[in-house]
């Protein structure tokens, strides 16, 4: 096998792991949700105590991140799904020009994250948040989902490892 087919096989195996991780991330994210709908009724409980720390709490995101841009109209909803589809297209092309495998891991979970937001918009016009970690009244974070989770760790991995590969380029330099 010569060095370009070999290159080659190992980019596929990149996006392969790349795209599974997103299959994954929807998967989790879309039963997820289903699950808190339907056989647990959370939209009728609206919140169900788990632990003193974390509940389940019904909550329909019209927006995105923290409220911002939200869709009061139907033009707004539908520009926010073009929107979101817009970021999640430049992540599928992310991904295939990665060559990177934890890269296109991290991408791979912002990428099933974004899409599982987009389909809660289409079917319903929100997105369905139900994950609140509380340490008494304090929240240190908004309610969220499992497509919300997956999008925030695959910045954060993307975001250190950068950094990680910027200190190991410094350290080259040197």
């Amino acid at each position: 096998m010569t060095e370009k087919a070999i290159a080659s096989d190992s980019r596929n195996k990149i996006r392969v792991a790349g795209f599974l991780a997103a299959l994954i991330a929807l998967f989790c994210d879309q039963f997820s949700k289903y699950y808190v709908a339907h056989p647990l009724h959370l939209s009728e409980r609206m919140e169900i105590q788990i632990l003193p720390i974390f509940q389940l709490k019904w909550v329909l995101n019209y927006g995105i991140s923290m409220g911002f841009l939200t869709a009061g109209s139907d033009v707004g909803r539908w520009l926010l799904v073009a929107l979101t589809a817009a970021i999640a297209l430049a992540v599928v092309i992310l991904i295939l020009r990665e060559k990177h495998f934890s890269s296109a891991m991290a991408l791979g979970l912002v990428l099933g994250g974004a899409i599982g937001n987009i389909t809660d918009r289409i079917r319903s016009g929100a997105v369905v948040d139900f994950l609140d970690l509380h340490f008494g009244n304090w929240h240190p974070f908004l309610v969220f989902n499992v497509a919300d989770a997956a999008i925030s760790c695959g910045v954060v991995f993307l975001i250190l490892r950068s950094l990680w590969s910027k200190n190991e380029d410094d350290n080259k330099a040197a």
